[in-house]
């Protein structure tokens, strides 16, 4: 199985493009923290992750990210080759991650979508732009959490039509 997911920061803007036939895709590289730090240095060591999407998830992530932002993306490793055109006895190997979903995980104020924070991501693939909603913002402290707005809730009286 080749499933990848990753949460990091954009270390640039993402780089849209289309191909002849109107197809988008998008190629971007995420920082990712280890999970241990350098005992000689005292510093989290990062990993820099080049990264391609395509179709709706290219353009959701070319709309809502930018450099610095955060992001979780799911997809695949993809590993590939190509003869140095200066050197031709010289191979270089590559290795990306095809992203099929992609979601916020940073703060409200990370994201910049003006109100939306939650993660969002369509299944098979297709990312799309996520609705406007009004949420409270999230607690700097982790052990207190926001669940929104109870006002947005109607109280059920009867369970007549649920269907379960």
């Amino acid at each position: 199985m080749n499933k990848v997911i990753l949460v990091g920061r954009l270390t640039a803007d993402p780089v849209l493009r289309q191909t002849q036939g109107g197809v988008s895709s998008c190629s971007f590289s995420i920082a990712v923290n280890r999970r241990f730090v350098d005992k000689s240095t005292g510093e989290r060591q990062a990993d820099f992750i080049r990264c391609n999407a395509w179709r709706q998830t290219a353009e959701f992530i070319n709309r809502y990210f930018k450099k610095g932002s955060m992001i979780c993306v799911e997809g695949s490793i993809r590993t590939g080759s190509y003869t140095d055109k200066n050197h031709p006895d010289v191979t270089h190997y590559t290795q990306d991650v095809l992203v099929d979903n992609a979601e916020f995980t940073g703060s409200k104020s990370e994201t910049g979508t003006g109100g939306y924070s939650s993660p969002y991501s369509n299944p098979g693939g297709n990312a799309q732009t996520p609705p406007q909603q009004n949420q409270a913002s999230p607690a700097a402290d982790n052990d207190n959490m926001s669940y929104g707005n109870l006002n947005d809730f109607e109280e059920i009286l009867s369970d007549g039509n649920v269907p379960f």
